[in-house]
Formats: C-alpha cells, sequence, structure tokens
C-alpha cells in the first residue's frame, strides 16, 4: 500500500530533505509553500528520481484560509495523508515594538495556527486508518530562555507542548507525533529572515544540515518518540538548560489526568 506525506515549508532546507527522504522511502507526497516555480519543479524531480506521485500545492500558510483550502483540494482529489510534516517557519528578526502587525500575525498564523489546524483537519482519519505519522518542526530554542523581544521561543515552546500533548491523545491508536527540535541548520532560513550575517559568526560545531535534520525526525517519529534533538551537540545543550530530563517531563505528565 502507498502512502502519502503532506509536507509544507517543501520548497526549500528541511522541508526539501523531507520531501526527498519520503519520495525516496516510496511515499507519494504533496508539497506545500509558496514559491510555485520552485514546487513544480521539486515534484518533476521527485516524479523522475523515485517514481512516486508528487502534487504541488502552492499556498501561503499565512493566510487563515489555507490550511481549510489545502485540505479542500485534497478532498476534491480523493488523497488521504498519512503523514504530515508541519515545517513551514517564519521568526522575526527586529523588536517586537518596532515590527509592524502583519510580520507578527504571520509568524503565529504559519507556525501556530496553521500547523495545529493542519493537524486538526488531517489527524483524525489517520486515527480512523489506525496509522498515522506527524512531525511538527519546533526548536533547540524550546529549551531555553526567552529572548528579548522575540516571538519564537515562545512559539517554538508551543509547537514542542503540543506535540507530546497530541502523541499522548494519539499514539494509543497507532498515530506517532513528534516535535523535531533541531538547532542551527544550513538553510536559507537565516537568509529570509536577514539574519545571516550574524548566523555566519556562529562556531561552525553548531551547525547541522537539512539531511541530517529530516533522518532524525522520521526516524524518531517511526519510533514513537515525543521529542526527537538531533545531534549531540545540540542534545548537551538542550540538557543543560532543562533541569528535568525531557523523558522523565514527558512520563510524568502522562499520567496527570485533568479533573
Amino acid at each position: 500500500m502507498t502512502r502519502t506525506a503532506l509536507i509544507t515549508g517543501a520548497s526549500a532546507g528541511i522541508g526539501t530533505a523531507f520531501a526527498e527522504l519520503l519520495a525516496a522511502e516510496g511515499y507519494d507526497v504533496v508539497l506545500v509553500a509558496r514559491r510555485a516555480e520552485r514546487l513544480n519543479d521539486l515534484a518533476e524531480a521527485l516524479v523522475d528520481r523515485y517514481g512516486i506521485s508528487a502534487l504541488p500545492l502552492p499556498a501561503d500558510l499565512a493566510h487563515p484560509a489555507a490550511p481549510a483550502a489545502i485540505c479542500g483540494q485534497l478532498a476534491e482529489s480523493g488523497i488521504e495523508i498519512d503523514a504530515l510534516i508541519n515545517n513551514a517557519g517564519l521568526s522575526g528578526s527586529t523588536a517586537f515594538t518596532e515590527t509592524p502587525w502583519e510580520k507578527i500575525a504571520a509568524e503565529l498564523q504559519i507556525q501556530v495556527n496553521s500547523a495545529t489546524e493542519l493537524t486538526h483537519r488531517l489527524a483524525p482519519a489517520m486515527r480512523e486508518r489506525g496509522w498515522g505519522r506527524i512531525v511538527n518542526l519546533s526548536s533547540i530554542a524550546a529549551f531555553q530562555p526567552p529572548a528579548e523581544s522575540l516571538l519564537y521561543t515562545g512559539i517554538k515552546t508551543y509547537v514542542l507542548n503540543m506535540s507530546q500533548a497530541l502523541n499522548m491523545e494519539l499514539s494509543p491508536h497507532g498515530v506517532h507525533v513528534t516535535a523535531l527540535c533541531p538547532g542551527f541548520t544550513r538553510s536559507e532560513f537565516h537568509d529570509v529572515m536577514e539574519t545571516r550575517e550574524a548566523a555566519n559568526r556562529l562556531p561552525g560545531l553548531l551547525w547541522g544540515d537539512a539531511d541530517q535534520v529530516a533522518r532524525a525526525g522520521w526516524s524518531a517519529v517511526m519510533r514513537g518518540k515525543p521529542v526527537c534533538v538531533p545531534r549531540t551537540v545540540n542534545k548537551f545543550l538542550a540538557a543543560s538548560m532543562r533541569p528535568v530530563p525531557l523523558a522523565t517531563q514527558y512520563a510524568m505528565s502522562a499520567r496527570i489526568k485533568v479533573l
């Protein structure tokens, strides 16, 4: 049986790496991003290379109507999603009070609202079928204290906590959810966010590759791990920021009953 994966932010970086990885494993793919030309080129390359089906769906997840529109197109095409990779991301690079609301709203919409809505729309069918995989892109920033002016830390902490909560709910039904928390990753992200100059001053030891991140995240979700921090250096940094180990936090939280 051929399964289908939907990947957001698929036109570059970690999103493209996930598309390549899943296509190589025989998954059909639905590719979502703003840049239609890049999506079309990637879809054609994946079809030629792996003989799978690849559907490019250009969409801007900063628009509140985008998740419903994407799921509507899937329903019209008769496509069922077995794996969801919520990878699309955005980060502000200026002080909160100096940033236009439109940019802040886009940051929240893409990484909080759209990711949550896509999960809410697609997870019930996965549960009904008894199989599903969901990877949500968090960050090692989710383990660190809040950074001045930036919403990124809080957003990625939400993604981390949401993913663990959903995994507790869905894993008994064959649906695994993983928060993928990479550190600095070589991609276009820092160019888009206009933080390349600052990023280039960081030691090379801190940098990982998008392919490494995608492989680690997919391996983790297939093994039912609720949190994945790729690379030893990032595991050390995350552990140094949290007094209670993640596995212990998760085990304790899973036993809490909401009254």
